[in-house]
Parts: C-alpha cells; sequence; structure tokens
C-alpha cells in the first residue's frame, strides 16, 4: 500500500470515529431517566451522519464544501454511486445541524423524532460501512 493510500485511510476512517463518537453519545443520552435531551440527541445523530458521508467522499477524495447540508453531501456521493439513493430519508436531520444547537434557533424535538434521527443515522452508518468495505477500505 503506498503512503498516499495510507493517508488517505487514516482520514477516512478519524472520520467515521468521530461519527461513532456522535451515534455514541446520541444512544446514551437516550438512557437518561429525566431532562433527556432530544434536541442534542438529534443534532449527535446528525453529526454522525455528516461524518460518515465526509469519510466516504474523503475515501474517493471527492472534495467537499464546508456544509452540514446532509442534501450536498449525498448529491457528492451520489456522482460516485448509486447508494445514496437508499438513505435519502438522512436529508431529514441537516436541520438538526442548527436549530438544536442555539438558542433562537432552537425547536422543540421529540422523543420519536430523537429516535428516529438516530434510527436514520444508524442506518447511514451501516450502509457507509458496507459500502466502504465491498471497496476495499480496512474497516
Amino acid at each position: 500500500m503506498n503512503p498516499y493510500n495510507t493517508e488517505i485511510f487514516r482520514k477516512a476512517k478519524q472520520w467515521m470515529i468521530y461519527g461513532d463518537e456522535d451515534l455514541r453519545l446520541a444512544r446514551h443520552a437516550l438512557t437518561l431517566l429525566s431532562g433527556c435531551p432530544y434536541r442534542l440527541i438529534a443534532y449527535h445523530a446528525q453529526q454522525c451522519t455528516e461524518k460518515y458521508l465526509k469519510a466516504y467522499l474523503v475515501y474517493h477524495r471527492i472534495d467537499f464544501p464546508y456544509t452540514h447540508n446532509i442534501s450536498r453531501l449525498l448529491e457528492l456521493c451520489e456522482e460516485n454511486s448509486s447508494w445514496p439513493r437508499k438513505i435519502y430519508e438522512a436529508e431529514e436531520l441537516t436541520p438538526f445541524a442548527i436549530t438544536a444547537r442555539y438558542p433562537g434557533e432552537d425547536e422543540k424535538v421529540t422523543k420519536r423524532e430523537a429516535l428516529r434521527a438516530v434510527g436514520i443515522a444508524t442506518k447511514v452508518r451501516q450502509t457507509v460501512r458496507k459500502i466502504l468495505k465491498k471497496e476495499g477500505f480496512p474497516l
């Protein structure tokens, strides 16, 4: 393996590690007995999704803008393959990148919405990992 590929693998893996941490934190927060921060759970689910899509783009050496827009990241991924069509519901998570973090921008996030966000992030994670593994990424 040449050093360039090793560096690409390292960078893509780092994006996935950060995404895994976001998802782990979101899942853990769901176990809180009281005061469960559903808006933050949805935010971390969005972050997991964003980071996994960016890992795929890094691995394929596709430049991406500084964005939290899941639709845009899916479009970039789709330039390389058709698998993103299987996870277009991930677009629902884009608003959580902003509205869940800032006062005045925040909208109430329900338990149902938080659970859906975690479910979508889990599906994106599984999909991207499956595709990368097929493509020879060392997981």
